[in-house]
């Protein structure tokens, strides 16, 4: 439960990549004893989304430019796939539900929360219709990796615009049967993603 609730908080925004975090306080949002949070902090720690400082206790982990670029190349790799995959195996009703979503990103400009939520429900519905359990599970394993990215970067009316317009293009190509052009589509939209996390990232 405390791993679980500590999870959701990363996911959410509540802790972000640099936070530190304090058994007490945590104890105290959570309602919980100190015992199951120290556990839970330990199974972060285990599974590298959370490292310990000394002096300075348990903190989540902020990934550098390196790690950004090799996370991103990973992405595009599975990504790229899951959309040729989806272009092979999709049905009408698993592109009608893509399209569905990409529309529900374009009307949150003015929450990126939700938009950024809406956007993990998106390119996992690709991976769904992938129909590849393997791909799956190497999804899955990415991530927590994926936890250490810091803010969505669909902060404004712009980038959601830029981001709605790609995922179209991915979703005309699998409706079309387009394995190549999903692929490629898919592809455009990684390196324009990690673009501007690059940006972010330099100030």
């Amino acid at each position: 439960m405390a791993f679980s609730a500590l999870m959701h908080a990363i996911e959410t925004g509540v802790y972000q990549p640099g936070d530190r975090l304090r058994e007490v306080e945590i104890a105290e949002r959570l309602s919980l004893s100190r015992t199951p949070i120290r556990e839970a902090l330990r199974r972060l720690e285990a599974e590298n989304i959370v490292e310990h400082r000394p002096r300075v206790g348990a903190v989540i982990r902020r990934l550098g430019q390196a790690e950004l670029v090799e996370l991103y190349e990973m992405r595009l790799v599975l990504e790229r796939t899951a959309a040729e995959m989806a272009a092979k195996h999709s049905v009408e009703a698993e592109v009608d539900a893509l399209a569905a979503l990409n529309a529900e990103i374009g009307g949150s400009c003015e929450d990126a929360a939700r938009a950024a939520a809406i956007n993990q429900k998106f390119h996992r519905a690709i991976y769904l219709a992938g129909r590849n359990r393997f791909l799956l599970d190497a999804a899955r394993a990415m991530n927590n990796a994926l936890l250490l990215l810091g803010p969505t970067t669909l902060a404004d009316a712009e980038r959601i615009a830029t981001v709605t317009h790609q995922h179209s293009q991915i979703i005309d190509a699998i409706s079309a049967g387009d394995i190549e052009g999903a692929g490629v589509a898919a592809k455009a939209h990684l390196q324009t993603s990690l673009r501007y996390r690059l940006k972010v990232m330099r100030g």
